[in-house]
């Protein structure tokens, strides 16, 4: 097993990455079979956006505070660790958009595609699923798309449904809706082709963003899952993502 250790830039996961170096070496990326991040869950989406093209799995440790995606740091026995640990397999979001000047810009998104207002006027959306007109104008501050990774992040906090992996779905949830008000979001089918459009890109503009990355003054959206896209994330036994994201629904 060849390790290529990635740290943030924490105090605490750049001490604890010189221990692990120390204690089992450490090895470029392309020589590596597996990449150990240390850090956060912000550091951990980071990793597997600059890492994707390697397609090498990805066992994250928690140097930071929630770590929802993270396994509990430990030093000792880490390869074994790795050697035993259970799959997760994930396919992004590709997002692509239109800007108000017609230029198209494309991103991934791993946990989630949010469209938000820009300014102080309420955002006017309309929705298709699958090329049908789902939602005529929702009024809101903004709507997004959440993979079952992302279900516990953004998307809870927008009152979004928690998603177990492996079931196939993603959360399509408003943002603090206006109109209609009692609307609370829709489940879809992984398969699902989403397009936002913006009503009134001039007076009401728009901005849009997968993960980390981000396009202000937006037209139109389009989302799908990237098949052809493949993320190995790997979780110690008994602590895999999908019991993470049960338990996460009976926090009180």
């Amino acid at each position: 097993m060849k390790i290529h250790f990635n740290a943030s830039n924490h105090d605490l996961a750049k001490m604890r990455l010189q221990q692990l170096v120390e204690l089992y070496g450490h090895n470029a990326l392309a020589d590596a079979t597996h990449i150990v991040a240390l850090g956060g869950d912000g550091h951990m989406l980071n990793v597997l956006h600059e890492t994707m093209a390697s397609g090498l799995p990805v066992f994250g440790m928690n140097c930071g505070h929630l770590g929802f995606l993270m396994n509990h740091y430990a030093s000792a026995e880490l390869p074994e660790r790795i050697a035993a640990a259970e799959g997760a397999p994930i396919h992004p979001l590709r997002m692509t958009t239109t800007d108000t000047n017609g230029q198209a810009h494309e991103a991934l998104a791993i946990n989630e595609v949010s469209l938000l207002r820009q300014t102080h006027n309420a955002a006017h959306i309309n929705i298709a699923v699958d090329g049908k007109n789902k939602l005529q104008q929702l009024i809101c501050d903004g709507v997004l798309l959440a993979t079952a990774v992302g279900s516990t992040a953004y998307n809870l906090s927008a009152h979004g449904p928690v998603i177990p992996l492996g079931t196939e779905l993603m959360a399509l949830t408003p943002i603090s809706p206006f109109r209609p008000r009692r609307w609370r979001g829709a489940l879809l089918p992984e398969t699902s082709a989403v397009a936002l459009t913006n009503l009134e890109p001039d007076f009401r503009p728009l901005s849009v963003s997968a993960d980390s990355t981000e396009f202000r003054n937006v037209k139109s959206v389009s989302v799908v899952q990237a098949r052809d896209i493949t993320l190995n994330l790997l979780y110690d036994p008994g602590f895999s993502l999908t019991e993470r994201a049960i338990q996460e629904q009976f926090l009180v």
